[in-house]
């Protein structure tokens, strides 16, 4: 299934012979430590910067009836974010994930963000529109 929405997300999500437990990694651009001048410049036309993560969390893929619930949650955090990386854990024999399971998975999707390794999850902005990084 081509994924062009986070509604195509949840459904594909559901389809699975096992249940799925979606992982979020919510992340704030930031200039990096060390930034030049033309950096900063860049970085306040909105170009550039990277990719800083501020918060994570995971939910069954039951859990959620659409991005603007995830939105809606992730507002009252009080953390800001601009793009939220997203990937599954799949369960076993029927047996969906627990949190538990996913706390290992979120740590490796974090440390792949941080190393500018996004090519293997989704991508979305604030407003649940898909975002491909080039």
């Amino acid at each position: 299934m081509n994924i062009a929405s986070f509604a195509d997300l949840l459904q594909a999500a559901r389809r699975q012979p096992d249940p799925q437990r979606l992982l979020f990694v919510f992340t704030q651009p930031e200039l990096p430590p060390g930034h030049t001048l033309a950096e900063a410049r860049r970085f306040k036309a909105g170009k550039g910067g990277v990719l800083t993560p501020k918060m994570v969390t995971d939910k069954a893929a039951d859990e959620l009836r659409d991005f603007a619930e995830l939105a809606e949650e992730s507002r009252r955090t009080g953390q800001d974010w601009k793009i939220v990386f997203v990937a599954g854990l799949g369960g076993r024999e029927g047996t969906m994930p627990s949190s538990d399971d996913a706390q290992e998975p979120l740590k490796r999707m974090v440390a792949s963000i941080q190393n500018g390794m996004v090519e293997s999850y989704l991508a979305f902005d604030r407003k649940g529109n898909l975002v491909r990084f080039s």
